[in-house]
């Protein structure tokens, strides 16, 4: 059985973000695993869909959670490029995600900025996975727009 790591996942993430880029969204990427498979994959679609609340992470839960056929993700990690925002923070919560993985921080809009645990106190987090390939692709998407 070939071993997944941390990293394997998020370059994973990373290439949805990239399809993002290329649809001139924010590339934010994510992917849902449930024992070492990938059961949701997604990446941001708020222009493409008209829609604010169509972060990756979002239209990731909704991947999983149909490939599973059920709304708890307890047994699965999230691995997602950007810190999650407040939103997908709570849709986290909902889900009662078993573990966050994120490469870049948010400094601006990050769930980490708020006081009090927005997560479900079950889930594990830990930032900063390939944080530099992550923050890279943010910062050439926004240095295009400004």
């Amino acid at each position: 059985m070939e071993l997944y790591t941390d990293e394997y996942f998020m370059k994973e993430a990373l290439k949805e973000a990239q399809r993002a880029f290329e649809k001139d969204e924010v590339p934010v990427g994510a992917v849902i695993v449930w024992k070492n498979r990938i059961i949701g994959r997604a990446h941001n679609l708020t222009e493409t869909l008209i829609d604010p609340t169509a972060h990756a992470e979002m239209q990731a839960f909704t991947a999983a959670t149909n490939t599973i056929g059920g709304k708890y993700l307890d047994e699965c990690v999230l691995y997602v490029t950007l810190e999650p925002c407040v939103m997908c923070a709570g849709a986290a919560f909902w889900t009662q995600l078993g573990k966050i993985v994120y490469g870049a921080s948010d400094e601006k809009r990050g769930f980490t900025l708020v006081r009090g645990n927005l997560l479900h106190p079950k889930t594990v987090i830990q930032g900063g996975i390939m944080k530099e390939e992550c923050s890279r692709l943010m910062k050439s998407f926004f240095v295009d727009k400004r």
